[in-house]
C-alpha cells in the first residue's frame, strides 16, 4: 500500500547506504592518512616522527587490502568505494614518494625509479578515464596488486630511512633496491594496460 497520492513511480530513491560502510570509512581513514604522514616526514632529523609516520603508513597500508575484502565479503561494494581505492592508493604512494625525495632519503639514478612510478600511474589514471567513458572496465591484474604491495613495503622501508639504519643497518639500500623492483613492475604492467586499450583507442 502506497500513501494517498503516491504510487511507486513516485518512490524516493534509495539512501546511499553505503557511503559510510566499514570499508568505505577505511578508504577513508587512508585518504586522511595522506596528509599525516606528509607532514610528519617535514622533520626528516626526528627519529621518532619518522617511526610515528611508518606506524600510520603500515596501518593505511593494511586497510588498503581490508577494504576491498571486506566490501566484498559483506556485499558493500560501491561506485564510490571503487572510485575512491584507487585515488586514495595513488595518493599516498606519490606523497610518500614526493617526500622520501625531498629529505634526500633517496637519491642519485633512485629517483628515476619513483619518476617512473609516478608517471605510470598518471598515465594509468588517464587511460582508466578514457576507457571508463567508452563504458570498457580495467580491472586491476594480479600482477598490479603484487607491484602495489611490494611499492607499500618499499616504502615502507623508506619512511623508516635514518631511523631505521639504526635497528636494521642497510634499511635505505632495501628501500631503495625493492623500488626499482616495484619500478620495473610499474612498467610492465603500465604496458599490459596500454595494450588492452589499445583496440579502443579512437573509439567514439
Amino acid at each position: 500500500m502506497f500513501p494517498p497520492g503516491m504510487t511507486s513511480t513516485a518512490i524516493p530513491p534509495p539512501r546511499r547506504r553505503h557511503a559510510f560502510s566499514l570499508p568505505n570509512i577505511l578508504t577513508y581513514g587512508r585518504l586522511v592518512a595522506v596528509p599525516v604522514v606528509a607532514g610528519l616526514l617535514q622533520w626528516p632529523d626526528e627519529l621518532w616522527m619518522r617511526w610515528t609516520a611508518l606506524g600510520v603508513f603500515t596501518a593505511a597500508g593494511i586497510t588498503d587490502f581490508l577494504d576491498g575484502y571486506l566490501a566484498r565479503v559483506w556485499a558493500q561494494q560501491s561506485s564510490l568505494g571503487a572510485m575512491l581505492d584507487p585515488i586514495a592508493d595513488k595518493l599516498l604512494v606519490a606523497a610518500t614518494l614526493l617526500m622520501v625525495v625531498a629529505d634526500q632519503t633517496i637519491s642519485g639514478w633512485s629517483i628515476w625509479a619513483a619518476i617512473i612510478i609516478l608517471c605510470r600511474e598518471i598515465l594509468v589514471s588517464g587511460l582508466r578515464e578514457y576507457l571508463g567513458q567508452l563504458k570498457v572496465p580495467m580491472p586491476v591484474s594480479a600482477i598490479a596488486k603484487w607491484k602495489t604491495t611490494l611499492q607499500l613495503i618499499a616504502l615502507g622501508f623508506l619512511i623508516a630511512g635514518r631511523a631505521g639504519e639504526i635497528v636494521l643497518p642497510g634499511t635505505v639500500n632495501i628501500g631503495c633496491g625493492l623500488l626499482w623492483v616495484a619500478a620495473l613492475l610499474t612498467l610492465y604492467t603500465g604496458f599490459d594496460y596500454m595494450q588492452a586499450g589499445w583496440a579502443h583507442f579512437g573509439d567514439e
